[in-house]
């Protein structure tokens, strides 16, 4: 099988997998498209990696063949593995596109791996903000990575991503719950996983929720594992959870709204004084507003959609985690998407 053969063969399986983001690249701009597929695949590849092993050790070795991948990626000689080899073609492209003055940050590449070895034995988040660090060290860094495929340095758009990405996954994390508390046999390719869940490198199943929720709802663990859905505050601690993933996108919203009326944020960027997030110079012709900035980076901030549809859905079953209607992708993401790209309100 020729590499592109083998590309065309893991974005079949991608399609499959994380579903929700492989309809939204259609609202990406064009020249980013390929480039959002390939930080996708790299996602879910990532992710899946606590699916695909039962050892932490053999988890660890592959995330370390990852940075190595990452590496080589960026520099234009990728390992014969298909996702690495789109990273090369989009790396390539984003340069000559830009004749040279724009690159996908390898540090934020690190970022996800690191993050996603952090979580491979399913350490317990001690308290919501551990949680909201999780997401924007990987769902946040995803759209960040993105942005800069535009490519798009932009304090704004970056703010936005960050609040959407945390957004997401924080609700990742909650669509996971049922899968890490009740692991599967290890397998290569998991439906949870595309969405970004990481099931642990053991099969011991594990209650993903912080601690500080736990404790002030009065969730025990060992109960869930009883009682499932039915355990003493399981729906009190998801639905402190997914209220915080909902303050995210309001937030979002809320900038957005004031954004497209000429005005400012009501808050500043928590993440601007980063090594990665770099503002002093532009990869365009001239320098942009606010509000330009958004209208470019739109179709990246997408995935606020698919959260707020899964957060709608769950707050339908009354927080109930474990219901089998959360379970599927929600038949209406296409024309809720296009809808919402079109009028630009997420």
């Amino acid at each position: 099988m020729t590499d592109r053969q083998q590309a065309a063969s893991w974005l079949t399986l991608y399609s499959t997998y994380d579903n929700p983001s492989f309809i939204l690249k259609t609202f990406v701009p064009p020249v980013a498209q390929d480039a959002y597929l390939a930080i996708r695949a790299f996602n879910l590849d990532v992710a899946s990696i606590a699916d695909a092993t039962s050892n932490p050790t053999v988890g660890a070795m592959r995330m370390q063949f990852w940075r190595e991948a990452i590496t080589k990626a960026l520099a234009g000689t990728p390992p014969k593995e298909p996702v690495a080899i789109l990273l090369a073609k989009a790396a390539e492209d984003l340069q000559a596109r830009t004749e040279g003055k724009a690159k996908l940050s390898k540090s934020w590449f690190t970022r996800v791996i690191n993050t996603r070895q952090e979580y491979l034995n399913n350490p317990p988040y001690p308290n919501l903000a551990a949680l909201e660090t999780y997401a924007e060290n990987t769902y946040s860094t995803l759209l960040y990575l993105t942005l800069q495929s535009l490519p798009m340095a932009s304090l704004t758009a970056d703010h936005l991503a960050s609040h959407i990405g945390k957004a997401t996954g924080i609700a990742t994390v909650l669509r996971g719950l049922p899968h890490i508390a009740f692991p599967p046999p290890p397998k290569k390719h998991s439906n949870q996983a595309g969405f970004g869940g990481a099931s642990g490198g053991g099969r011991q199943g594990a209650v993903m929720l912080p601690l500080d929720v736990m404790a002030d709802a009065g969730v025990r663990e060992e109960e869930v594992f009883r009682q499932g859905a039915e355990a003493p505050g399981l729906r009190d601690a998801v639905f402190t959870v997914a209220t915080r993933a909902s303050d995210h996108l309001i937030t979002a919203r809320e900038m957005l709204k004031s954004l497209q009326a000429g005005g400012n944020v009501s808050h500043e960027f928590e993440h601007q004084d980063e090594e990665e997030h770099q503002y002093g110079t532009t990869h365009t012709e001239a320098q942009s507003s606010p509000e330009e900035d958004v209208e470019k980076a739109f179709g990246v901030l997408m995935p606020a959609v698919a959260t707020q549809m899964w957060l709608d859905r769950l707050q339908r079953v009354d927080f109930d985690v474990f219901s089998p209607q959360l379970r599927t992708t929600g038949w209406q993401l296409p024309w809720r998407s296009y809808w919402a790209f079109n009028r630009r309100k997420f």
